[in-house]
């Protein structure tokens, strides 16, 4: 190293040092800033993000429903044909209580029959079936569903397509969904309607609904739909909501898978004798020649019961006052469609005066004084308080509650008919 060279060295070292020795050693702040928690970013999907619906909740669980469904093997346009542009209904979100104001169950069974089996319906149900006779003979020869039966769903669930609904299915499913109760049910439902979508049965803009969800001129929800719609035109679609054939074939298709008895009612009118033990209608079937023992008759027609039917239960849906009715098979395949005994009396009701068979020849007992939803709900509090088992306080006096008011009845000597009043 030359002289120059260490001359150089020395002289920036003096000038280090000297600089060390004049500048002050910096000391930590007592109040350090605060280190951000890191915002989480949202994991990206495959399908792909949503425009806003303007509600958090409903986006949130698509997004999640989205990925899901395409976790599940759905293909991505599928998803997003279906799920795009939906927003939250607020029929849905805004009622956080379970509904008990359905007709089927807030009206006293004479006014649900009375709007239901109503002369205006049964004129027109008639008018439909003249005019449509050869469909529904080949709907009757196909699937052995009695024509009368067939147009009696189709005039209670839309008026004879009259009244389809006007909401979009995805859309009230998906509102289901996030209100939560029923969750799990719709979701499966959007899969259903992701799988028919799939299969070709329908186009995405025809997925007209109840508020439900239930869809078309029989009011298919969307797994009824996948599994038993019929293309009864042959035109490559299952078109409940515009072609009548379709929707009537999958009904008389969904009745027959269901279990429906050719040959069968599902009811019969019958009359009991004078000094009856109403205990006996407590939801037990009995045999045909049980019910001819103790002086049960029927009401206008031949016989309790067609020779192929062994036994049946006796139902007083108005109680001791009201019309009694012997319930075949084929009255539970009628509640497939809706689980309501009112509903499938109504069914049963109206697919009788089709046949022409004037129905019921009893009165209603329109003097009752019926309980309120409120009232029920102290009935059967009060009900389960005393042991007898009224199932879940909802107002609804269904089967459960009647049978525990009837076993109280009975344990009290009093007449056991059941029927709260």
């Amino acid at each position: 190293m030359t002289n120059l060279s260490w001359k150089a060295l020395l002289v920036g070292t003096a000038s280090l040092l000297v600089a060390c020795e004049s500048t002050p050693e910096p000391r930590p702040d007592p109040t350090p800033l605060p280190i951000p928690t890191p915002v989480p970013k949202p994991p990206v999907s495959a399908v792909g993000s949503f425009a806003s619906s303007g509600n958090p909740e409903f986006d949130a669980w698509r997004d999640d429903f989205a990925s899901r469904a395409y976790r599940d093997g759905y293909r991505i346009a599928t998803i997003r044909q279906v799920l795009d542009g939906l927003k939250p209904m607020s029929v849905f979100l805004t009622q956080k209580t379970a509904p008990v104001d359905q007709a089927e169950f807030s009206k006293p069974i004479w006014g649900y029959v009375g709007d239901t089996v109503s002369s205006s319906r049964l004129s027109t149900g008639k008018q439909r079936l003249a005019a449509d006779k050869p469909l529904f003979d080949a709907l009757e020869q196909t699937y052995g569903i009695p024509e009368e039966y067939i147009a009696a769903i189709w005039g209670m669930e839309t008026s004879f397509g009259a009244v389809i609904g006007n909401f979009d299915a995805p859309e009230a499913l998906a509102s289901m969904a996030v209100e939560g109760r029923r969750r799990s049910f719709a979701e499966n439902e959007i899969y259903a309607i992701f799988k028919l979508l799939e299969r070709g049965d329908a186009k995405r803009e025809w997925l007209i609904a109840g508020w439900a969800g239930a869809m078309g001129q029989t009011q298919f929800m969307p797994s009824t739909y996948y599994a038993y719609a019929v293309d009864w035109t042959g035109d490559g679609t299952k078109d409940v909501w515009k072609a009548r054939a379709d929707a009537l074939a999958s009904a008389a298709n969904y009745l027959r898978a269901s279990g429906w008895r050719q040959n069968e009612p599902a009811i019969r009118e019958v009359s009991l004798p004078q000094g009856f033990d109403f205990g006996y209608a407590d939801g037990t079937r009995r045999s045909i020649s049980s019910w001819q023992a103790l002086g049960v008759t029927p009401s206008s027609e031949a016989s309790l019961a067609p020779s192929s039917i062994d036994s049946a239960e006796l139902w007083l849906p108005a109680g001791a006052s009201g019309p009694a009715f012997l319930l075949y098979p084929n009255f539970n395949v009628v509640k497939t469609y809706n689980r309501a005994d009112s509903y499938a009396l109504a069914v049963s009701l109206l697919a009788e005066n089709f046949k022409g068979n004037t129905v019921p020849v009893a009165a209603w007992p329109r003097d009752l004084d019926i309980l309120s939803i409120s009232e029920i709900e102290q009935l059967q509090a009060g009900l389960n308080t005393l042991g007898y088992n009224a199932g879940s306080i909802d107002g609804i006096a269904g089967r459960g509650t009647r049978s525990a008011l009837q076993n109280f009845q009975k344990d009290r000597g009093m007449m056991a008919d059941g029927f709260p009043t």
